[in-house]
């Protein structure tokens, strides 16, 4: 081998990478020198050579402006240090077939099986979320809290366990929002407008738009005349219970349903808060007795179907001042004409006499306990005490001399106080018996004895020229 020109640079530490040639290309010669490169221009790995430089025969030429991949079976860089200019490369390693001659690095097909690392594999969603399908059935029947709750449930459950069903959750929830706003604008509706939920749910508090010439219940006074509005005569329920707003005032002297015998101040011992409905109506009875005793002092003026109506305050009433009941004596199904009402000023002394004397009685007898005796002794025996008073109080209103009794009436009501002395006696006796059975005995016996004095109330009456209960439906006045 030539030894290298001395003003050659040195050859530098580093590989050529250059594409080896093909196989059927012929191999230089052992002794041809190296092509010449520009004088100190280095040549770097994979640069394109010089135009006009000189290659060997038959080899391949890397595509202008790529740079010629690394020849994977080139020799290290260690191998290839300290050889002479010139030298033939070392045969490539036996081992495996050569790359492909391109002029790109060639992949071994295994590499490129299955899926390129670094990517998960696409996981097939699951089964249908049982929440989801819970929240759906549970909005479609109108259990909105339970349908929103699993809606929820559902959503968060559907991407951790990659099930299907989000479309039924999301319907769901849908569901339970609307429905849920459903309800807290239909109680907000409720309380806008003032239903009374403390003892009856059923009862508005706010008045609806009166009828063409009514007035407030409330408005009315002694001696006033009315009519319920429109239908609603014969309308109430059996207990006497109904809600009553407005009513139609009218002469007495028309035809007329109801007609008012006075107010009463319900009284403040409970509170500024409201009573409750059972309360109120209890107290509207208590206060509205002697009203409508003394507006109608002379109860067997009062046509048949006429009874005590008490029109007490609902909590809406109470809450915009009115404590007050209305005391009136009302026919559901018929109408009259004229007044209940007791002109005092039209009595003759012994008519007045006998009217205050009978007040006291008639009001204890219509006070007779519900039930059995067996199953209300205590009512009965406090009932017993009170009619015995009655009774006797009666007889000695009866008795009084300053009276000046008709004659024809005079000895008929010696007959009656004497009467009603002994009846206060059966009365004291039914007071104070301890059996049931005695009890029940003692009351009938003193019942008979008043039923037996009707004749005697009959005759005094029509002496004194008072009703005696026949009068005709309508009243006269």
């Amino acid at each position: 081998m030539d030894a290298p020109a001395a003003d050659a640079p040195a050859p530098a530490d580093r590989v050529e990478l250059t594409k080896p040639a093909t196989a059927d290309a012929e191999p230089p010669a052992p002794d041809a020198p190296a092509a010449p490169t520009a004088p100190g221009a280095p040549t770097a790995p994979g640069a394109p050579t010089a135009p006009g430089a000189p290659t060997a025969p038959g080899a391949p030429t890397a595509p202008t402006g790529f740079a010629a991949p690394a020849d994977p079976w080139a020799a290290p860089a260690s191998a290839m240090a300290g050889a002479p200019a010139g030298a033939p490369a070392p045969p490539p390693p036996s081992p495996g077939p050569p790359p492909a001659a391109s002029g790109w690095a060639a992949v071994p097909p295994g590499s490129m099986s299955g899926f390129q690392p670094g990517y998960a594999y696409p996981q097939a969603p699951g089964a249908t979320n049982g929440f989801a399908v819970a929240a759906l059935v549970t909005g479609l029947f109108c259990m909105w809290p339970i349908a929103l709750v699993l809606g929820i449930v559902a959503l968060v459950q559907i991407p951790k366990r990659n099930e299907r069903g989000r479309g039924m959750a999301v319907a769901g929830v849908i569901f339970g929002v609307l429905g849920v706003l459903a309800t807290l604008l239909a109680f907000l509706g409720v309380l806008a407008a003032g239903v009374d939920t403390s003892d009856r749910a059923d009862r508005p508090a706010r008045a609806p738009k009166a009828p063409p010439g009514s007035v407030l219940w409330s408005s009315l006074k002694a001696g006033d005349c009315y009519n319920p509005p429109g239908n609603a005569a014969g309308s109430a329920p059996e207990d006497g219970d109904k809600t009553v707003f407005w009513v139609l005032k009218v002469p007495c002297a028309v035809p007329h349903h109801g007609e008012v015998a006075g107010t009463a101040r319900i009284p403040d011992g409970d509170g500024p808060a409201y009573p409750g409905e059972t309360r109120v109506r209890d107290l509207a009875a208590d206060l509205c007795g002697p009203v409508l005793d003394d507006y109608a002092l002379d109860y067997w003026a009062v046509p048949d179907g006429m009874e005590e109506v008490y029109l007490y305050p609902s909590r809406g009433n109470w809450k915009s001042g009115e404590h007050d009941v209305t005391c009136t004596y009302e026919d559901r199904y018929a109408q009259h004409r004229g007044s209940v009402r007791t002109d005092r000023a039209g009595l003759s002394p012994a008519q007045l006499a006998y009217l205050e004397a009978a007040r006291a009685f008639n009001t204890a007898y219509w006070n007779e306990p519900d039930g059995e005796v067996a199953g209300s002794r205590s009512e009965y025996l406090a009932w017993a005490r009170q009619m015995a008073d009655a009774s006797r109080k009666e007889a000695d209103e009866l008795s009084r001399r300053s009276t000046a009794w008709p004659d024809g009436a005079k000895a008929k009501v010696a007959e009656l106080a004497a009467a009603q002395r002994e009846a206060a006696t059966a009365w004291d006796t039914a007071a104070k018996t301890a059996d049931d059975a005695a009890l029940e005995r003692e009351v009938r016996r003193a019942k008979a004895m008043v039923t037996k004095s009707a004749k005697l109330t009959l005759d005094i009456r029509r002496e004194l020229g008072l009703s005696t209960g026949e009068q005709v439906g309508d009243i006269q006045v």
